[in-house]
């Protein structure tokens, strides 16, 4: 093991060493490299003449750069064309950390780690497999998951998703979810939750966002090491009264020492900015410590050097500037305002009960998607097919179930889409 990687989990052991139980070998290995290339480019940047860093400048410094790419981006030529930090710019990753604080009040004084900046969320949550998961190792997600999971953490790092009911009377199955935390020996259990969950488009109320939380305490409390991911994607797009508005990490971050709350958000969804590909990792544990944040950041850090290097400076620089913008607000909102009037006609294309007789609409409330069960042994793919070809329609199969994403449709087509959907499974019948 390299020594500087012994460090780091010297620090780790000593600061919390759940912690250290809970990371895997690939995690316990990893670090960020202070010394070598990188070191010595540190020292030398406030040379004169500086001949460390693989870029090119220009004669009076500044990098060097094509006009018909510099005249196009309305930003200084350092904050668009060098490389970014592995960390994350610096000013990004303290934005954010704010706007986690603001975001989610109930935090109120509790320390997290400064985030990390990822290529957005596919590669965090690659990242966070990178750091906790093992060949073999369970990942417990409800039966209504992203189908990226099982690319990412199966396929390129051979866990295995385990799942549970994620509905139970039109809420979130809580009995389903203990029994599958507590299922098998004590010992280090990884969790992974997505709301507003995609393809569901289902976020719990704040009643069952307790029952969730007291499970993990409760399961924490007999002596699990529990790893609890969530991934906030669609953070924020909540269209209904009484449905948890903080992330679940802000009731994680402090609950026990044996709970290590990962949140992987971004502004992919949350602002619209799907291809500019940036995305956060926060850590936050009882009685975490900045020398421990430190710690996870840099093994975070080295894993995205060994990966990718580093994220777009450019879409961290537009990020930042569109942050800092007075109007930010006002134009997120604005945005969102659009997104509800879309739920909105959902909720209203729905009322038609002539509907029920071929397919039901699983509980949603938030996100970009919401998902229809068909019923009568009606094949999903079959259906699909039919509304592709004859209606102009595109919908996502799963099995029985079409992923509807109202997000991409105008709220005057939604009543066309649903009854392009009726009238797909009347000739499929």
């Amino acid at each position: 093991m390299n020594p500087q990687a012994e460090e780091l989990n010297q620090i780790i052991r000593q600061k919390s060493a759940p912690v250290y139980e809970m990371l895997s070998q690939k995690g316990k290995n990893i670090f960020f490299p202070k010394k070598g290339i990188l070191g010595q480019t540190a020292e030398a940047k406030a040379t004169r003449i500086n001949a460390t860093i693989g870029t090119a400048v220009e004669d009076d410094g500044s990098p060097m750069r094509l006009e018909s790419l510099a005249a196009r981006i309305q930003l200084d030529p350092s904050l668009a064309f060098p490389y970014a930090p592995s960390y994350g710019r610096p000013d990004l990753r303290a934005k954010w950390k704010s706007m986690l604080y603001e975001k989610n009040p109930s935090l109120g004084k509790t320390e997290v780690s400064l985030p990390v900046v990822t290529n957005a969320l596919t590669h965090g949550m690659s990242m966070v497999g990178y750091m906790f998961t093992d060949p073999g190792d369970e990942v417990i997600v409800p039966d209504l998951f992203w189908g990226n999971y099982n690319l990412i953490l199966g396929n390129a790092y051979d866990a295995s998703l385990v799942k549970f009911n994620l509905f139970k009377n039109g809420q979130f199955d809580l009995e389903a979810f203990e029994a599958k935390l507590n299922e098998g020996n004590t010992g280090k259990k990884i969790v992974l939750l997505n709301f507003p969950n995609n393809p569901a488009g289902y976020t719990p109320a704040q009643a069952e966002v307790d029952g969730i939380v007291n499970i993990i305490a409760k399961a924490a409390e007999q002596g699990n090491h529990i790893v609890c991911i969530t991934d906030d994607a669609y953070f924020g797009l909540v269209y209904e009264k009484g449905i948890a508005r903080e992330s679940l990490f802000a009731q994680l971050a402090n609950l026990h020492k044996n709970v290590l709350a990962v949140k992987l958000d971004g502004a992919t969804k949350e602002d619209y900015v799907w291809g500019f590909r940036v995305g956060f990792i926060t850590y936050a544990i009882n009685g975490g410590d900045a020398e421990l944040y430190s710690a996870l950041e840099a093994k975070t850090a080295g894993a995205i050097r060994g990966n990718i290097s580093n994220a777009s400076n450019l879409s961290q620089s537009l990020i930042l500037a569109a942050y800092n913008d007075s109007d930010y607000t006002k134009q997120k909102e604005a945005k969102f305002q659009l997104m509800q009037k879309r739920y909105e006609a959902v909720k209203e294309a729905l009322k038609d009960e002539k509907y029920r007789k071929h397919f039901k609409a699983l509980p949603f409330n938030s996100g970009y998607f919401m998902c229809v069960q068909l019923e009568g042994g009606l094949s999903g793919e079959e259906v699909r097919q039919v509304l592709i070809n004859k209606y102009s329609i595109g919908t996502i199969s799963l099995n029985n179930i079409l992923r509807l994403a109202f997000s991409a449709v105008a709220a005057s087509d939604i009543k066309e889409l649903f009854e392009g959907i009726y009238k797909a499974c009347e000739e499929c019948s």
